[in-house]
């Protein structure tokens, strides 16, 4: 694509999505808003904010009537001091581009200031909290975008938040015989550079200790 789109074209893509997925889901707890990126160029984004039972509904709106069709990351947070309502956040980061599938010999070229409706690149970010818990799950998204395959399996295996429905799920950081219920992420585990030492300093065997151990870093 030559060029970039103008803020013009930002603001109006960021808003009219918002202003579907506002009418869409009135009523359910689900919120949107346009945002702004804090670097030069302040171009908008959306936020969306929903709750974990009406995750799917959310997704095949924004896949199949808004265009996204790319899940570029899945990040997971715990909150131990978060409250009753807050013990977990998962945040899906999603872009909508005006990519196809080129049949041989051809080719699409965007001229980036004439983009208009569902052809403007789009970044959506949708946060999904979830209560105190200890067994925080999400309704996995693979079926949806096959980009969240691999981000749903690192999320859960560093931060132990289960996706319902996901196929194939599997350690894909940790060695694969990491005990059941590790996940590093998880803020009671302390790591040595806080002056502690855990299992996963030793990810061939957790359990020798690593030769520097008591070197401070």
């Amino acid at each position: 694509m030559g060029m970039r789109i103008s803020l013009e074209q930002s603001e109006s893509a960021a808003q009219t999505c918002v202003d579907t997925i506002m009418k869409r889901f009135d009523g359910i707890g689900a919120t949107a808003s346009v945002e702004h990126h804090s670097n030069a160029l302040k171009m908008a984004f959306v936020r969306i904010s929903t709750p974990p039972q009406h995750w799917p509904a959310m997704a095949k709106t924004l896949r199949f009537d808004h265009g996204v069709n790319y899940c570029s990351m899945v990040t997971g947070t715990h909150f131990p001091d978060g409250g009753a309502d807050r013990g977990w956040e998962v945040v899906y980061h999603m872009m909508r581009q005006p990519v196809v599938d080129q049949a041989p010999n051809t080719n699409t070229v965007h001229e980036a200031t004439k983009l208009s409706g569902s052809d403007i690149p789009l970044e959506l970010e949708i946060i999904i909290t979830l209560p105190q818990t200890d067994e925080p799950s999400v309704p996995s998204v693979q079926k949806i975008w096959v980009g969240a395959d691999w981000n749903e399996k690192e999320t859960w295996d560093l931060v132990g938040i289960r996706f319902e429905g996901h196929e194939n799920m599997h350690r894909v950081l940790n060695p694969h015989d990491s005990p059941e219920g590790f996940h590093p992420l998880q803020k009671q585990h302390k790591i040595r550079y806080h002056g502690f030492n855990e299992m996963y300093d030793d990810a061939q065997g957790f359990g020798r200790k690593p030769t520097d151990e008591d070197r401070v870093k």
